[in-house]
């Protein structure tokens, strides 16, 4: 990212050109010298450019060699994050206070310890192969699945928990295509060179993750290529990932007492019954797909059974085993597919197992040590007035058509607030751990978190679930359930300093709240009515009245050049919802600001407006610029942090800045969405 900078010399070299000039040239030549010197460019104002006014100091401390990819304010929250878990993991693993800590420091210590993790080798899932072994008939096969679905191990389909498209409120079971080691099934039939090198590549690790469980050599080959036919046929008969998106293409009401009848070979009836669920239906979308997979249960000899559910243990656990399967799990899925160059260190491994097994009881630890009582209720405060500014915003709007109007004023009235975490509805009972097996903690914290997901299905308690985790910095709007879900981990710095001006926290966090609520009413938010009924209730009037006011946020943004690129600009288009979504958020917290202190003083109107700055703050190398350049749907921190203000009067006005400034957009110009 390009900066000006003016750079002081140092004071020695100064004084050393200083005594060369005065011995080779007289007064008047000094003179012309300095009248010929090219003039410095003019001071960084608030006027001029926000984004490096406000950051210069940590621009210039945070300045990128190449390779080093990205640093931002956002990337510093994370890690902040990050480290406040490692020291309550490590808290509970010398001291544990309760039994959560107990469970929790036993778990954490058993991962960090690389020595026993290395003597336990395999031993973890010596259990889960030798149920394997045990498949003697082909009627064998579909209990063997079931168990591996239990444990967390999805196997040949998938099947979870998510929210019922036509009653939001309640979550349902939904049987989906899955099975495959490969990420679209797509890959198993295309035909071009990289495809197939991609192909050789996951047959080779096949191969390895074998070898690891314990397939003898001689059948090594054998059970490799009856490993990768199984997964041709079940791709053959699934969709492109592309065809997925809509949720609609995944959703089919079935009674669950007919399961048993129309797939008896998968036996679907028993394994629902094996995963607790006991819901009248669920959704199966793709009876094609499970008819098929029916017939390949009785049709497919046990051995190639056996040989791909061996595999499947191996590569789902691979990354809580020892090193050998670790290398062979990231060779492949780490630099081949992911692009990455190293893997994780030994503490972001074993925390990503811990939130991923066992994250809701880290949750509770987490909100109870690092949200205290008086941040929940700033920030309750700060978010209760930005969606009354949305409700005043949506009152006065004279874009949107009278029935958009009815319908966002019943939404944003029954739009509710999630601060810190979600209302536990959870059984934290779970199987003691110990410290001697990661590989096999892992399982325990697996089977519980499974179980934990199977409760959710046929029961009206949507509203109390959050697809993100209270220690993971999330501030985000819910369509589906019309609420702001704003996590524990994000309410420090710099998204909420308690500690600042109290005016800046409407700059940072009210601005972040405003930005998300507005998509409740927004392009985003029209497909949601306000009983959350899943419909479109704008007008095609009110399409083309967002349409004409985002164009000129468009051409605004494909004004501004790339930092860090040459020749390259923001691409306006790609990221006009999102710089929507900041423009919106700028107004509404703004609004918000001045109705809870309408006599606010200068120094705290700028404060708002620097706090806006500083969470945006970030340095980029080239080579990650350049992605983002393509593919981000997001304007880069310098266009996020200058371009919603400079459609502000109330910048312009609380910088007094001058026609000229580039900070400074004439009133015909500016872009108003909810002032």
């Amino acid at each position: 990212m390009p900066i000006l900078h003016t750079f002081a010399r140092p004071a020695l070299l100064a004084a050393s050109i200083t005594l060369l000039v005065g011995l080779s040239a007289d007064a008047d030549a000094q003179q012309r010298r300095r009248a010929a010197a090219p003039k410095a460019p003019p001071p960084v104002t608030a006027c001029s450019d926000l984004y490096t006014f406000v950051n210069t100091s940590w621009l210039e401390a945070n300045v990128l060699v190449a390779g080093q990819g990205t640093r931002s304010a956002f990337g510093e929250l994370q890690a902040t994050a990050l480290q406040q878990q490692h020291d309550l993991l490590n808290a509970a693993m010398q001291a544990p206070q309760n039994d959560l800590q107990r469970l929790l420091g036993d778990f954490w210590a058993s991962g960090l310890d690389e020595a026993a993790v290395e003597a336990d080798g395999a031993r973890p899932i010596a259990p889960l192969l030798a149920r394997i072994d045990g498949i003697r008939r082909n009627r064998d096969v579909a209990p063997a699945i079931a168990a591996l679905h239990q444990v967390g191990i999805p196997v040949l389909f998938k099947f979870g928990a998510e929210v019922d498209v036509d009653d939001l409120s309640r979550h349902l079971g939904y049987f989906a295509q899955g099975g495959l080691g490969l990420p679209d099934p797509a890959y198993y039939s295309r035909g071009d060179a990289r495809t197939q090198e991609i192909v050789a590549q996951y047959t080779q690790y096949v191969r390895n993750i074998l070898t690891l469980a314990g397939t003898p050599e001689a059948r090594l080959e054998a059970d490799t290529a009856l490993v990768i036919d199984l997964e041709r046929r079940i791709a053959a008969v699934s969709r492109p990932n592309a065809e997925l998106r809509d949720p609609r293409s995944q959703y089919a009401l079935v009674a669950t007492a007919d399961l048993g009848k129309q797939y008896r070979r998968l036996q679907l009836g028993e394994f629902l019954a094996a995963q607790g669920v006991q819901a009248e239906q669920v959704s199966l979308a793709n009876p094609a797909l499970f008819q098929h997979l029916d017939l390949l249960v009785n049709s497919l000899k046990p051995e190639q059974w056996k040989a791909y559910l061996r595999f499947h243990i191996g590569d789902a656990m691979a990354p809580y085993l020892s090193k050998s399967f670790r290398d062979a799990e990231f060779d492949f899925h780490g630099r081949i597919l992911r692009g990455e160059n190293a893997q994780p260190t030994r503490q972001q491994l074993v925390l990503g197992a811990i939130n991923r097994a066992a994250g809701p009881m880290l949750a509770r630890e987490y909100v109870g040590r690092h949200l205290p009582d008086a941040t929940r209720s700033r920030a309750e405060t700060i978010a209760g007035q930005v969606r009354d500014a949305l409700a005043r915003s949506v009152e006065r709007s004279t874009w949107m058509s009278d029935a958009a109007k009815a319908e966002a004023t019943a939404k944003v009235a029954n739009l509710k607030l999630e601060i810190g975490a979600p209302v536990e509805d959870i059984d934290f009972t779970m199987p003691p751990m110990g410290r001697g097996s990661f590989g096999g903690n892992m399982l325990i914290a697996s089977t519980w978190r499974h179980a934990q997901e199977m409760r959710r299905i046929g029961q009206p308690n949507a509203a109390r679930r959050w697809d993100v985790l209270p220690q993971s910095p999330a501030l985000a709007y819910d369509p589906a359930q019309n609420r702001l879900i704003v996590s524990a981990a994000v309410l420090q710095p710099p998204v909420l300093d308690t500690a600042g001006d109290p005016a800046s926290h409407y700059g940072t966090f009210g601005a972040l709240v405003g930005h998300e609520l507005s998509r409740a009413v927004d392009v985003k938010g029209k497909f949601v009515d306000s009983r959350e009924a899943v419909r479109t209730w704008w007008t095609p009037a009110d399409d083309a009245a967002w349409l004409q006011a985002t164009d000129r946020l468009v051409a605004q943004y494909n004004a501004y050049p790339y930092p860090g690129l040459s020749a390259v600009n923001v691409d306006g288009a790609r990221t006009r919802d999102e710089n929507a979504a900041d423009l919106a958020g700028v107004e509404l917290a703004w609004d918000a600001l001045l109705r809870a202190s309408p006599e606010l003083a200068k120094d705290g109107r700028e404060a708002f407006f620097r706090g806006w700055a500083q969470m945006w703050r970030q340095q980029v190398a080239s080579d990650s610029a350049t992605r983002a350049a393509a593919t981000a749907p997001q304007a880069p921190g310098q266009w996020r942090a200058n371009g919603p203000v400079s459609n502000l009067p109330a910048f312009s006005e609380t910088f007094a800045c001058k026609a000229g400034d580039a900070m400074m957009r004439p009133a015909a110009d500016q872009v108003s969405i909810w002032r």
